[in-house]
């Protein structure tokens, strides 16, 4: 299913920021937020585990219900996971689009991966606990 994927910042994320390394900071950054009725489309319920595939990239997350959301958005807040999927297309502004994201949504049984996973993945350093 198609959404747009808007990011953001989380008062969770901030506070767990100085600590990437931690399970925290996972939890929080790779949540996708989802409207109820978005998520009964797709069978899918709190902490189920979702697909979420960008232009370039997907990366597994887990869903939780965000009845504040636009039916057909979905928000991520900043950090590694929301970057696996904004493009660096800037078209001449200087900064990637995070509030517009095409995205396609899907339920998988995949497992969410480690913050350190997806800096290997695409060609990065993991955060040093």
């Amino acid at each position: 299913m198609q959404f747009v994927m808007i990011t953001g910042r989380t008062i969770p994320q901030g506070s767990a920021v100085e600590r990437k390394h931690s399970e925290e900071y996972r939890k929080e950054a790779s949540t996708c937020h989802m409207h109820p009725v978005d998520m009964m489309d797709l069978e899918l319920e709190d902490g189920s585990r979702v697909r979420v595939r960008g232009k370039d990239q997907a990366v597994v997350m887990q869903v939780s219900a965000a009845p504040w959301l636009n039916r057909g958005h979905i928000f991520v807040c900043l950090g590694p996971y929301a970057n696996h999927l904004v493009t660096g297309e800037t078209r001449s502004t200087g900064m990637p689009d995070f509030k517009n994201t095409p995205v396609i949504v899907e339920p998988t049984d995949d497992t969410v991966p480690t913050v350190a996973a997806l800096m290997r993945a695409c060609g990065g350093c993991p955060y040093e606990g």
